[in-house]
């Protein structure tokens, strides 16, 4: 194993392993590239000024000879203003830590809102990545139609919405089946009147969630009309439309397309002297940081992010491998995760049951 460097330490260079270990340069550069023309004690002397050394043979020198930089490119969004969905956090440090078990890195670009295309021009010019995740296929298929044009390797968190014949490997989850999830929960503890605050009727991801809670509320034979409101992913927003909701006092749940439109919602029960988890129950979407530590705790649909890194890593290595990928698509399940704003005596946010709280007391 290399020591441990500090960037103000001095690397070894070919040279310094070549005077270690008493041999050329040219011997050193066979040891790492053609061992085989080396005679056995010659090719354990020059390992042994390596590991002792902790030499690294230079990345840039090595992308030259394979045409290959072992990095990863993903276009990175900031978080929108009044939303809490940093939930990328999870998804992408799954993504790394993975990459790294197959030799290959992240590197994150940013780019200007208004062009989905925005860094990826710059990085596939300079080869600078072997292949590329895309993570927003929601918002159009730009990038991908760009990446197949020009043959650059790509796989997607998103299914391809606008393209069912889509020849390039994604992964997805199942937000109709979340949003099924949080309706089915909110009926099994006594709701009827259940309304849902999604996203505008261009967003697929929030069709397909509003989807979920449709289907649920007519399998039951619940009347939908009226309840179902489209917005802007924002906490005030939804706080104005859920008092509209709320002047049907028959209206005792809300199903949201995402944590920052149940906030909202929980905004609006506080300003009415309502409570959330015994007067109206509220299930919001992604289990977000907000859904964590907003009070008095937010049920929310959890989707497996890095369940979803790892796929989409394993499919990233098949396809730089040129090996088959079938099936091209795969849909995950997310989960429901309750807490005090649908069960009012589920655990409150960062506390520890009482139980689990005496298992550690005793241990």
């Amino acid at each position: 194993m290399s020591p441990i460097r500090r960037l103000t330490d001095q690397y070894p260079t070919l040279a310094t392993v070549a005077e270690r270990a008493g041999v050329s340069r040219q011997t050193v550069s066979n040891a790492l590239n053609n061992p085989e023309l080396l005679r056995e004690d010659t090719l354990q002397r020059v390992q042994a000024a390596i590991d002792e050394l902790g030499y690294t043979p230079n990345r840039a020198a090595r992308q030259l000879r394979t045409r290959s930089s072992h990095m990863i490119g993903l276009r990175f969004e900031p978080a929108q203003e009044g939303t809490s969905n940093a939930l990328m956090d999870r998804f992408v440090h799954t993504l790394v830590e993975t990459t790294a078990e197959t030799g290959h890195h992240i590197l994150l670009f940013s780019g200007a809102a208004d062009d989905p295309l925005d860094g990826y021009d710059e990085l596939l010019r300079a080869t600078a990545v072997d292949a590329f995740v895309i993570t927003d296929t929601y918002t159009g298929t730009a990038e991908t139609e760009l990446l197949r044009r020009v043959g650059a390797p790509f796989v997607t968190f998103g299914r391809p919405w606008d393209d069912p014949d889509a020849a390039h490997p994604w992964v997805d989850v199942d937000g109709a089946r979340g949003a099924c999830l949080a309706t089915e929960h909110l009926v099994s503890v006594g709701h009827r009147r259940i309304a849902w605050l999604g996203w505008e009727e261009t967003s697929r991801i929030g069709e397909d969630r509003r989807s979920g809670w449709e289907q649920s509320m007519a399998d039951h034979g619940f009347d939908t009309r009226g309840l179902g409101v489209r917005t802007t992913d924002n906490v005030d927003a939804a706080r104005m439309e859920a008092h509209k909701l709320l002047e049907d006092r028959t209206v005792t749940g809300f199903c949201c397309a995402s944590d920052t439109l149940a906030i909202g919602v929980l905004h609006a029960l506080h300003e009415r002297g309502l409570r959330p988890g015994i007067d109206v129950g509220v299930v919001g979407f992604d289990d977000s940081l907000g859904a964590h530590v907003t009070w008095p705790g937010l049920t929310s649909v959890r989707q497996p992010l890095e369940q979803v890194a790892r796929e989409l890593v394993e499919l990233v290595h098949s396809v730089l491998s040129h090996r088959p990928v079938e099936p091209l698509g795969r849909m995950l399940e997310p989960t429901l995760v309750v807490r005090r704003s649908t069960v009012p005596d589920a655990p409150r946010p960062g506390t520890i049951p009482r139980a689990a709280s005496s298992a550690a007391t005793r241990g």
